[in-house]
């Protein structure tokens, strides 16, 4: 009995041991040129944005628009010259904003969209607008012309705003805690 035990053990032993091979994938990785492809798309993207965007401003002459470091462009329509401070990462602020096409088709009004609380870095927003807030002054006006990858980009907002839209916001920044 023993022996058979011994042999069983010692069966289980060389068979479990055996060389294994490899799997392979069941599906190849994906190329690189799909992804040279969306590089490609993108870009192009991009660039029809910045030009529809410049040509914006060029028409609306009668205000002067910067460009941020941030990839978004700015006016004042209310500019306070004291020394005040801007929000800083972890302030809560308090502001008000509207969006709209660069047409100036209302989308979302301040009325509709209310007043609103933001922990600056700490909580998820229009990334535009993040960046915006941390260039604002308590009781400043500014508004904000942003392309679409630092607004709702490729999703939208699954309601007015579709894929890819750049969008204009007027932000009024009420308060900084």
């Amino acid at each position: 009995m023993k022996f058979k035990i011994f042999v069983f053990f010692a069966l289980v032993v060389l068979l479990g041991c055996k060389k294994t091979t490899p799997r392979r994938p069941i599906q190849p990785k994906p190329s690189t040129t799909i992804f040279q492809e969306n590089i490609a798309v993108t870009k192009q993207l991009f660039q029809q944005e910045e030009k529809e965007i410049l040509q914006f401003i060029k028409k609306d002459s009668l205000k002067k628009y910067q460009s941020s470091s941030n990839a978004f462009w700015y006016t004042y329509k209310t500019k306070v010259d004291e020394n005040l401070p801007s929000p800083k990462t972890g302030d809560l602020v308090t502001f008000s904003y509207n969006i709209s096409t660069l047409n100036d088709s209302i989308v979302y009004t301040k009325e509709f969209l209310g007043v609103q609380k933001y922990k600056v870095d700490k909580e998820d927003f229009i990334s535009g607008i993040q960046k915006g807030l941390k260039l604002m002054k308590k009781g400043e006006t500014i508004t904000f012309v942003i392309p679409s990858y630092n607004a709702f980009g490729v999703a939208g907002d699954g309601k007015k705003i579709g894929i890819n839209k750049t969008i204009k916001s007027t932000v009024t920044l009420i308060n900084i805690n």
